[in-house]
């Protein structure tokens, strides 16, 4: 009961869907297993919601006993936090296109090598357009890419040469 309450909750966290939250958490079996483990959740869902790094890490090390217990919660809770990170670059980052690192790291209040290395991963997974110029510390953030319109060309020439190769297929059965 009560592990599936939570699975719950951090479904509805990971999925983005705060809103049914409150559901969750007002319901019977909510009230039925109230508690610490429950307000850690809800108070990760409150930091989820206000895109707040620094209460998250402090809800981590505030609530680590039910948190960090559980490796299925420590391991989406993980990455929720490098989802939450990811979407905090990205807004900080968006009005310019070329920004010191160091102001960055400033910006997020995180250490300057952490920043890098994120926005090093990001760039690598194509999450952002850009490069990290290490000589001048410094990111240059590039134009998204237009879509490449290769492929979409390619699947359709190969489905058309399938209904070809089909159609060839049933006269040469009619034949024979």
């Amino acid at each position: 009961g009560i592990n599936a309450e939570y699975g719950m909750l951090l479904c509805k966290i990971m999925l983005n869907s705060l809103e049914d939250i409150q559901g969750v958490v007002s319901g019977k079996l909510a009230l039925k297993y109230s508690g610490r483990s429950l307000e850690a959740m809800k108070a990760i869902a409150a930091a989820h919601k206000d895109r707040s790094l620094s209460q998250f890490e402090r809800l981590k090390s505030e609530y680590s006993d039910q948190l960090e217990s559980d490796g299925l919660i420590r391991g989406h809770l993980s990455e929720l936090y490098d989802t939450l990170l990811e979407q905090n670059l990205i807004r900080l980052i968006e009005p310019f296109s070329c920004v010191e690192i160091s102001h960055v790291a400033q910006l997020i209040d995180l250490p300057v090598h952490l920043v890098e290395k994120k926005l090093s991963q990001m760039i690598l997974d194509k999450k952002l357009f850009g490069i990290l110029d290490q000589g001048n510390n410094c990111l240059i953030v590039f134009e998204d890419p237009p879509p490449n319109k290769t492929y979409p060309a390619a699947l359709s020439t190969i489905t058309e040469i399938g209904h070809v190769v089909d159609s060839l297929y049933e006269k040469a059965r009619k034949i024979h």
